[in-house]
């Protein structure tokens, strides 16, 4: 009995003991706290909702073995990503797709902090892409894509290679064919084409808010007026209309449309609805009193930023990194035609032997990379519908266009 006595005291102090050196040498807390999930939200574009997915569970399958995510997907304009953002920064997304004129504005609100490998991203990335992203030389961005530009699509069952030098020819094949040429006046983007090559000039002032603009202009070759009587011109016409992209899309689908002005976005769907007779070029030329004035673009590109608030930053960079690397930036050339900024992935013959990558190279020699304030875009939307209309308002041009420049560069 004794024995067995000494024995449980024995017994005993050894588990003492051994809860005595686990106090001074705790275990590792990754063997005794459970993984936890990283939660991470990404905006972008509604028509990437299929394509995001498809790479967030790569990444996710990727990176398996060292984290459990939760990512959450949620539509959001690239155009407008910085108001969304602004309003709340802290509950914004931890990654984001933005058009590259809002950079400046985000990383001055501190919504963006300088990218932490900038000498990688940049050896990997075409130039002109690396300048959209970065402010003052500073890289604050992912590049995304090189492409962020119109230009015309048009059926080659109805247009010759000389018909689709002129805007005006176009439109009066498709009205006699009771078929439509089209282009979106609703948006200030693509209302430039008719202004950027007439010496009238519209741009951001060196404080990086404000513009300066002469559109209203009643000197010069080209005047104000001329410009605006040259719209009225197209939108009288039958074979015209003003429409958004998605209804661009469905009537190229649905046969009524035979060219329009757009981007690569809607190439693949563009090739399937036309097939071999699918034609992308530069934007034709319009006439403008007696003169033919080759139209003009807006360019620039995409890019992926990180939310400087984000609670998982270091995963929220790797997700952007992956998002925006040369293999997803290649998967977005296959599922959506979007030309790639990675040096690599544009190089690819696929890309270089796309007939909308090509007209967008043709067009980017009267493009112009887009740096405007954020009144730029309401006057001249409205100015524009006008003219869609016929100036169904009835007041004078250049009174509208006197208004429009006083809304589009105040302070």
């Amino acid at each position: 009995m004794k024995r067995n006595y000494i024995s449980l005291l024995l017994a005993v102090g050894s588990l003492l003991l051994c809860n005595g050196c686990s106090r001074q040498e705790p275990l590792p807390a990754a063997e005794t706290v459970p993984e936890s999930t990283i939660s991470l939200t990404v905006w972008g574009g509604e028509e990437d909702e299929a394509l995001l997915k498809e790479l967030f569970s790569a990444f996710q399958s990727h990176y398996s073995g060292q984290a459990s995510f939760q990512i959450t997907y949620q539509p959001q304009s690239e155009s407008s990503c910085k108001d969304a953002l602004l309003q709340n920064l802290e509950g914004g997304a931890d990654v984001f797709a933005f058009a590259d004129d809002q950079v400046a504005a985000l990383a001055a609100a501190g919504a963006l902090e300088p990218v932490e490998n900038p000498e990688e991203i940049r050896a990997s990335n075409l130039s002109a892409a690396i300048d959209a992203a970065s402010v003052n030389n500073t890289l604050y961005a992912y590049p995304l894509t090189a492409d962020n530009g119109y230009f015309l699509y048009y059926n080659k069952a109805w247009f010759t290679d000389e018909d689709i030098q002129s805007l005006n020819r176009m439109v009066e094949i498709a009205a006699e064919n009771e078929r439509l040429v089209t282009m979106d006046w609703s948006s200030a983007w693509y209302v430039y084409a008719f202004f950027g090559n007439t010496g009238l000039t519209v741009g951001l002032n060196e404080d990086g808010l404000t513009n300066y603009c002469t559109w209203n202009s009643t000197d010069g070759p080209v005047r104000g007026v001329d410009v605006a009587r040259a719209m009225m011109e197209i939108a009288a016409s039958t074979g015209f209309a003003s429409l958004t992209d998605t209804d661009f899309l469905a009537g190229v689908q649905d046969g009524t449309i035979i060219a329009g002005v757009s981007g690569v976005w809607n190439s693949v769907a563009i090739e399937k609805a036309w097939g071999r007779n699918t034609g992308a070029a530069r934007l034709p030329s319009y006439t403008c009193g007696n003169q033919q004035i080759q139209m003009a673009s807006f360019s620039g590109c995409k890019l992926i930023g990180v939310n400087a608030y984000s609670k998982h930053k270091e995963w929220a960079v790797k997700l952007a990194e992956w998002i925006s690397s040369e293999s997803s930036q290649t998967r977005r050339f296959e599922l959506r035609g979007q030309g790639p900024s990675n040096i690599k992935a544009a190089g690819s013959p696929a890309v270089q032997e796309s007939p909308a990558i090509a007209a967008l190279l043709a067009q980017s020699e009267f493009s112009q990379l887009q740096r405007i304030g954020g009144k730029f875009w309401d006057p001249v939307s409205a100015f524009a519908q006008n003219m869609a209309e016929g100036n169904s308002s009835g007041t004078s041009l250049q009174e509208q266009l006197d208004r429009l420049v006083d809304d589009v560069t105040a302070r």
